[in-house]
């Protein structure tokens, strides 16, 4: 009976030992399954290298490159018109003609006088002719032969030719004069013919045919141009920029104009700046230029322009939400290493727009940070790491 307990023992206790080790193993691999399952997904954006720019944005409407009322030089009823609004203009096409019957009547007297005047000369000239060669050559006999010729004959022909001189010169001043009048009255009646003083469009009408329009020279000429000229193929931008960035704005740089109504971005160019800061705004009037052959852009249009501050090419950035700022361009940010666990670096930031930053040291191209919320995870903890985009 003894023999049988024993063998009994014997054949249980590897049982026992083998269901304790079988138990054994399950309660060591159990908590390890167990927590890779677990792992919180954490989202994570790579850190990448891009071309980076700091920008001032500043909101203004576009003007006109030159806009003026177009005045008559001289007062005349308008004879034929040949704009309206919205007509397109040359430089020198014609916009009007104007009725002037005064002034043509006093071109034409001028045209009198000036005929008058040559005719006068041309008598003036032929008969100082005869006078000089009468004198010469009585002079030229007294000296051959002096008996033949008195001095009083001399003297009276030396007068003539003389007198002959100072007429020929007194008609060709008057000549030079009414010729100058006639030049005069035929300058202000070319101005009859009202031509456009650049290429433009014609905004607004102020006068019709058969208005009168008064001389622009007029005192009192109020209300009453032809109409009204803008430069529209080239705009302005007038953008008073803070004083913070007056070091930063170059002139001839090329700038990003938006215009929202037209959902459309077209390229402008600084060129030009008062180069003084107005002490009222603590501004400077800067002006940006741009393009517009096609006529897209209509003046009194909203737009935004983007004035490059700092620009920075192929370099490292990585999302705002990304990294936690602890003071003067220092954060930290949390890293997912090769072993999937959270690593808290600090990080040293340089140029910084709406919505990446510049990593100047502290990361390399290619770590995975976290996108977000720092305060969910802890330093060392295992995460499984979800590429996202950043936008």
């Amino acid at each position: 009976m003894r023999g049988s307990n024993e063998k009994a023992v014997r054949w249980i206790g590897p049982v026992i030992l083998s269901a304790v080790a079988f138990a054994g193993c399950g309660s060591f691999s159990k908590p390890r399954i167990v927590a890779a399952a677990s792992a919180p997904d954490a989202a994570v954006v790579p850190v990448t290298r891009r071309n980076f720019s700091n920008t001032l944005q500043i909101a203004s409407e576009f003007q006109p490159y030159q806009e003026i009322d177009v005045y008559a030089k001289v007062s005349g009823y308008i004879k034929k018109l040949y704009v309206d609004y919205g007509t397109h203009v040359q430089q020198g096409q014609l916009m009007a003609v104007l009725e002037i019957p005064e002034l043509k009547q006093q071109v034409q007297r001028d045209q009198a006088a000036v005929d008058e005047a040559r005719e006068d000369f041309v008598r003036a000239t032929s008969a100082y002719k005869v006078a000089h060669i009468t004198y010469e050559r009585l002079a030229k006999v007294q000296k051959t032969r002096p008996e033949l010729i008195s001095q009083e004959e001399i003297d009276v022909a030396q007068g003539k030719d003389l007198e002959g001189q100072a007429g020929v010169s007194a008609a060709q001043q008057a000549l030079l004069a009414s010729s100058a009048a006639l030049a005069k009255d035929k300058t202000l009646y070319a101005y009859a013919h009202m031509t456009a003083p650049f290429a433009g469009v014609v905004t607004r009408m102020y006068a019709y045919t058969g208005a009168l329009l008064p001389a622009g020279t007029s005192s009192n000429i109020g209300n009453s141009a032809l109409c009204h000229l803008a430069q529209n193929d080239i705009l302005r931008l007038v953008i008073p920029v803070p004083e913070r960035a007056v070091p930063d704005v170059r002139l001839g740089e090329s700038v990003e104009v938006q215009v929202s109504s037209l959902n459309r971005t077209f390229s402008g160019k600084i060129v030009r700046t008062s180069d003084q800061i107005d002490l009222s705004t603590r501004t400077m009037h800067t002006e940006v230029q741009v393009n517009n052959p096609s006529y897209q852009i209509v003046p009194g249009m909203y737009a935004t322009v983007s004035i490059p501050l700092h620009t920075a090419k192929n370099v490292l950035a990585i999302p705002l939400q990304a990294v936690q700022s602890t003071g003067a361009n220092q954060g930290t940010v949390l890293v997912v290493n090769g072993a999937r666990r959270i690593l808290r670096r600090q990080v040293t930031l340089g140029l910084q727009n709406a919505s990446n930053v510049e990593v100047v040291s502290g990361l390399k191209k290619g770590d995975l940070v976290i996108f977000g919320d720092q305060s969910q995870f802890q330093q060392g903890e295992l995460v499984e790491p979800k590429v996202i985009s950043a936008s």
